[in-house]
């Protein structure tokens, strides 16, 4: 199957999970472009800082359109993570191959677990503390400057138990986080953008963006809680595939 192929169904997967979720389908871009399209650990991060920023930029225009971005809550908890986004960014690049590989698996793993685990959220609103908030969204931050993540997968749960944000605007929201996050992170590799393999990334974009706009339409359709407990399943399996790559 040929490369371009293989990122336009990559980029579809991808920009679907984003849409429908809020995060998630980033997470999958690394081991995609590691394992499918043949890119190294660290210029696989920087692919995905690239597809990710594009990706949740789009997305995060639809579902401003409905009202579910909260800007100033999102604003501030992205705020946090812009200088551990940054300082995990120019750290990646020190990290060895295997290492930062068995890191991912062992993140997206915990992820995974927590999303099969994870129970609705309460309706009613829960009390804000911003020490935890800022720690948290720096936490998030760190994570997608080494691994090249969004931190949607992490972001959508800390908006609902620390920031007391019902479902539909954490989905929201956390594209605004994944947005500023993956900029930051991506401005401490601009040098190493232009070695990208655009005719493979470019694609992979497009075909995010178009996913995206499903995946919204499809959170309206389908429950949240099966989304993600798909999603859950199928990163699971990769981090597990990932790991013992890495290990073996």
């Amino acid at each position: 199957m040929s490369a371009l192929v293989l990122a336009l169904a990559a980029g579809a997967v991808i920009g679907l999970a984003l849409g429908a979720l809020g995060g998630g389908g980033s997470v999958l871009a690394v081991p995609a472009l590691i394992y499918l399209l043949g890119f190294s650990p660290v210029g696989a991060t920087t692919a995905s800082l690239v597809i990710v920023t594009t990706t949740s930029a789009t997305a995060l225009v639809a579902h401003a359109r409905d009202g579910n971005v909260r800007w100033r809550t999102g604003l501030l908890f992205a705020a946090a993570g812009i200088g551990p986004a940054m300082l995990g960014s120019a750290l990646a690049a020190r990290i060895p191959a295997a290492v930062l590989t068995a890191a991912f698996a062992v993140v997206a793993g915990l992820a995974a677990l927590r999303m099969l685990r994870a129970r609705p959220a309460a309706e009613g609103p829960v009390t804000v503390r911003p020490g935890r908030a800022a720690a948290v969204g720096a936490g998030l931050g760190a994570v997608t400057g080494v691994l090249g993540v969004g931190g949607g997968f992490l972001a959508v749960p800390a908006l609902v138990g620390v920031l007391g944000l019902q479902m539909r605007n954490a989905v929201g929201t956390s594209l605004l986080v994944i947005t500023v996050n993956s900029l930051a992170a991506l401005a401490t590799r601009a040098g190493t953008v232009e070695g990208l393999d655009w005719a493979v990334v470019g694609p992979f974009i497009g075909a995010a963006i178009l996913g995206a706009w499903d995946g919204k339409r499809l959170s309206v359709k389908v429950s949240g809680h099966t989304l993600q407990r798909i999603f859950a399943l199928v990163l699971l399996a990769v981090a597990a595939f990932m790991l013992l790559d890495a290990v073996l």
